[in-house]
């Protein structure tokens, strides 16, 4: 295996380690926050557009990468506007943020690593 092959895997794990950490973490709050039908349809509204990312992420696609980037924008947005008007929620929003960020940063580094080689064939 190549360093590239290694570098692309690792990416690939550590992004999808990461959106699992996300969507826990989100599905934990909500399962805190409200009766079982509100937190299941929550639940549900914000984990399923992950889930039909999973399959591009896990194989390296490159659109994928750059929808899933698009995706963290709300749940920064909404864990940031958590944190700073809910101080029950705090600890759960402050974590949904970090973690989103780090799936944010985790994103454009492995679009570093899986972008096309640009040498010329020989």
């Amino acid at each position: 295996m190549t360093d590239r092959a290694a570098a692309r895997r690792a990416a690939r794990g550590a992004v999808v380690t990461l959106v699992g950490v996300l969507c826990a973490l989100f599905a934990a709050w909500h399962i805190a926050r409200y009766r079982a039908p509100t937190a299941a349809l929550a639940c549900a509204l914000g984990i399923i557009p992950w889930l039909a990312l999973l399959p591009g992420l896990w194989r390296g696609d490159r659109q994928t990468h750059v929808a899933a980037t698009l995706l963290t924008v709300p749940y920064l947005g909404y864990g940031l506007m958590e944190v700073l008007a809910n101080p029950g929620a705090r600890l759960y929003a402050g974590g949904l943020v970090l973690v989103a960020f780090a799936v944010f940063v985790a994103l454009l580094a492995s679009l570093r690593v899986i972008r096309p080689s640009t040498a010329a064939p020989i």
